[in-house]
C-alpha cells in the first residue's frame, strides 16, 4: 500500500483502489501493525475515483513527513566511498572514508527536521557558498517508534561536495541547510521487505538535455537495513518514528555541478518518482 500525505488527509492507494484515512499522520505511521490497520480502514471507507485521486495528488500533495526527523547513512556503497575520497584528497581527509567503509560502526548523521524537507514537485536548494553541488538518490526507510522498518520512501540527500571536501568536519554545513532534503512522493508499506534487485534510478535534466542517467540495485549496499536501524536506535528515542536515508551509489562525474533550474528525477519502481527542481535560497527580506 502507498500512503500519500495531502492537505485533505492521508490518501491511500491499494492496487487499483483509492481511499482517504482521516487520522493524524504521526499516529497512523506508528500503529503496531500498520498494514492490518490500513486493510481494516479500507473496508470501512468509501472508495475514491482514480481521476479524483490524481487531481488531489497534482495539487495538494505534501512531503510524507510529520514530526519525524530525517537521518542519513554515509559511505554504505563502494562508489560513495570512492567519491568521498576523491573530493577529500587535497584536505588529507580521504583516509577517513576508507576507514568508515571498513569499520563495524556505520556513519550516521542527522539530516533535517520536517521544515527543511521538500516534497515531490517542490524545489530543493543548493548552497550559495558552495561551488560543487550534487543530488544523492537514496532508498529511505521509515522506522516507527519501536525501531521497526515498516515503510519506504525515496530520498534526495542534497550535498555540497566542495564544502565537505575542504574538511570532513564541515559535514554538517555540506549536508544540513534549508531544503537540503527531499522525500516522496509517498510512503510505501509493503507486505514484505523490498527485494535486493530493487533499483534506484536517477536522471538529471538541464532544460531538455539530459545531463546524467544511471541506476543501481540496492543489493550493492554493503550494510543491512536492519543494521543501520539498530545503530540509530541504540541511544536515540524517536517518539514519532524517523526516516533514515541509506546512502547512495549514483554519483555524477567530478566535472558536474547542479545549477538553478536543473530537474532531478529519482525513481524506485515500487515507490514511484520523486522529482525536484533545483534553486538557491532566496535572499532574506529586510524586516519592517
Amino acid at each position: 500500500m502507498k500512503l500519500y500525505r495531502t492537505t485533505k488527509g492521508i490518501l491511500v492507494h491499494d492496487v487499483a483502489d483509492w481511499f482517504f484515512l482521516q487520522e493524524p499522520w504521526d499516529l497512523c505511521l506508528n500503529r503496531p501493525d500498520l498494514r492490518s490497520h490500513l486493510t481494516a480502514a479500507k473496508k470501512q471507507s468509501g472508495l475514491l475515483a482514480a481521476e479524483d485521486a490524481t487531481e488531489i495528488l497534482n495539487g495538494q500533495l505534501l512531503p510524507p513527513i510529520g514530526q519525524q526527523e530525517v537521518w542519513a547513512a554515509g559511505v554504505t556503497y563502494l562508489r560513495s566511498k570512492t567519491a568521498r575520497m576523491e573530493e577529500s584528497q587535497v584536505s588529507g581527509g580521504a583516509d577517513f572514508y576508507d576507514k568508515v567503509y571498513q569499520a563495524e560502526r556505520p556513519e550516521l548523521f542527522f539530516k533535517a527536521i520536517a521544515q527543511r524537507v521538500s516534497g515531490h514537485g517542490q524545489e530543493v536548494y543548493i548552497r550559495r557558498d558552495s561551488a560543487w553541488n550534487v543530488p544523492e538518490p537514496e532508498l529511505t526507510l521509515f522506522l516507527n517508534d519501536r525501531g521497526r522498518i515498516v515503510g519506504y520512501s525515496i530520498g534526495n540527500d542534497m550535498s555540497s561536495r566542495s564544502i565537505e571536501g575542504e574538511n570532513p568536519l564541515y559535514l554538517p554545513q555540506a549536508k544540513m541547510y534549508e531544503r537540503s532534503a527531499a522525500l516522496g512522493p509517498c510512503l510505501l508499506v509493503p507486505a514484505q521487505p523490498l527485494p535486493p534487485d530493487t533499483r534506484i534510478e536517477m536522471n538529471i535534466w538541464r532544460g531538455n538535455e539530459q545531463q546524467y542517467s544511471d541506476s543501481v540495485a540496492i543489493s550493492q549496499m554493503k550494510r543491512e537495513h536492519g543494521e543501520l536501524a539498530e545503530y540509530l536506535f541504540r541511544e536515540c528515542d524517536f517518539p514519532m518514528g524517523c526516516f533514515l536515508m541509506t546512502g547512495t551509489c549514483l554519483v555524477p562525474p567530478p566535472d558536474f555541478s547542479l545549477q538553478p533550474g536543473d530537474r532531478v528525477d529519482i525513481r524506485i519502481a515500487p515507490i514511484g518518482v520523486l522529482s525536484n527542481v533545483v534553486a538557491k535560497k532566496p535572499d532574506r527580506k529586510p524586516k519592517g
